[in-house]
């Protein structure tokens, strides 16, 4: 309950542009975020493994 409010908080506009955060767009994490498909590493890595982000492959050498 307590990180949602805190999310919520961040989304109002805030007076200083430097206060702002990025934040991932499914779980709403902070830190790791990938500014390319505004989300954290975390769901990023989950959702390349089901193969939904489109040209994203599982390297293997």
């Amino acid at each position: 309950m307590a990180r949602k409010a805190l999310i919520e908080r961040t989304k109002t506009a805030n007076k200083f542009k430097v206060r702002e955060r990025n934040r991932c767009k499914i779980c709403g994490r902070p830190r790791g975020y990938m500014r390319k498909f505004k989300i954290c590493r975390i769901c990023f890595r989950k959702l390349a493994g089901q193969g939904q982000i489109p040209g994203v492959i599982k390297s293997s050498w």
